[in-house]
């Protein structure tokens, strides 16, 4: 599950940065990397745990399901939550220190 969704995220994240200019000056294609490496990390994982289960692999228990999609969602959110960070202190668009500047201005 947190193969899939890592791998679910790096595709629509790589669709939008593909799609739309203002998403590269948005630095999404950082974000799109992000859930590439992890996909690529939990297909290793995936790959030696099989290794080590062989048929039993495919037949996780519904308690294990239910923690590998918490996990697969909390790894989505957290690399989105990373990727804001990034946006707010490049601030490419120039929003922050336009906002900045009203206020103190």
């Amino acid at each position: 599950m947190t193969l899939l969704s890592a791998m679910i995220s790096a595709v629509i994240a790589t669709a939008v940065w593909y799609q739309s200019e203002k998403a590269r000056k948005l630095h999404v294609g950082t974000l799109a990397l992000m859930y590439w490496g992890a996909s690529l990390m939990w297909l290793v994982d995936a790959a030696v745990e099989y290794a080590d289960l062989r048929a039993e692999y495919f037949a996780p228990a519904a308690a294990d399901m239910l923690n590998d999609a918490f996990l697969g969602l909390s790894v989505a959110v957290l690399g989105l939550v990373i990727w804001m960070v990034i946006v707010l202190v490049r601030d490419p668009l120039g929003t922050v220190r336009n906002l900045l500047q009203k206020h103190h201005g």
